[in-house]
């Protein structure tokens, strides 16, 4: 598998972690001499955590601008995971918004191609057709969110660097309880990018991103991601509520999930752009 959500979406929904704690604690250690090597093994944790077949989830989007006034959003999220003796090759979403009318039946379809760049569609109602993210627009607002393209989507592993910087840090939970952490610095190879350097807490005992601190192009903080509730639905360590906010933009935008389901037998037909496009239907 070829791409990383160092945060976010599919990273808390799809790639999340079911395993045996007891093997877990034995290798958290990171595994290398530099702390690059260190770092791009901490990655690959986040990315490559058993997380079952598929999932479908129900999610509530709050939007706040700079007066903290508020808009709402339902959506659905299907996901699917892929690689070598699944069903397809890559992992699959499709984000699908079901409140209110003027965004109702917009979609959001990606296919990860393990050999090659990931594909994403945006589907329209108002167009009537599927339009093709192109890569130099994953950076921009998902849908007038404080969430981007590339947020949704996920990250090709290869196209960042990743340095571990500690792994003494404690995260501070909603709850008051506190955890072990790795710090993880991620800096994109595209100089081009808006926000080329994002820094992550990963917790220690289930590689769940719980923070995430992203950097625009002259290094300021621009975004914060943090997580507000994370708890586990059959074993698998799932984030019920989470929040992406733009310090400089004084917006944000919370993510809460009402409803989630694992394992429920999606096939590679539940991600084709004929239904992306049905959902607008």
């Amino acid at each position: 598998m070829s791409r990383l959500v160092l945060f976010l979406l599919i990273t808390l929904l799809l790639n999340t972690w079911a395993g045996n704690e007891c093997f877990l604690q034995a290798t958290t250690q990171p595994q290398g001499r530099s702390p690059q090597e260190r770092g791009a093994w901490v990655a690959r944790q986040v990315q490559d955590r058993e997380a079952g077949r598929d999932n479908r989830t129900a999610m509530r989007m709050r939007l706040f601008d700079r007066q903290g006034r508020m808009r709402e959003r339902a959506l659905t999220i299907l996901g699917m995971k892929g690689g070598a003796g699944r069903a397809v090759p890559g992992d699959r979403s499709l984000t699908r918004f079901t409140y209110p009318n003027d965004i109702n039946g917009t979609g959001f379809l990606v296919w990860e191609n393990p050999d090659g760049d990931d594909e994403r569609f945006l589907y329209l109602p108002s167009l009537g057709r599927v339009r093709r993210i192109a890569g130099n627009e994953t950076q921009d607002s998902f849908v007038g969110s404080d969430f981007t393209y590339e947020d949704i989507g996920g990250r090709e592993f290869n196209d960042y660097t990743y340095t571990l910087l500690d792994d003494t840090s404690r995260w501070t939970a909603p709850d008051g309880t506190t955890h072990p952490v790795f710090r993880l610095e991620s800096k994109t190879k595209d100089v081009k990018a808006r926000f080329p350097r994002v820094i992550s807490l990963v917790r220690q005992d289930n590689f769940v991103v719980v923070r995430g601190e992203i950097h625009n192009r002259r290094d300021e903080l621009q975004k914060v991601f943090d997580v507000r509730k994370l708890d586990r639905v059959s074993g698998i360590w799932t984030v019920f509520e989470m929040v992406m906010a733009d310090t400089l933009q004084k917006t944000r935008t919370e993510l809460v999930v009402e409803k989630i389901e694992h394992n429920v037998g999606l096939t590679a037909a539940d991600f084709s752009r004929r239904e992306l496009e049905r959902g607008g239907r």
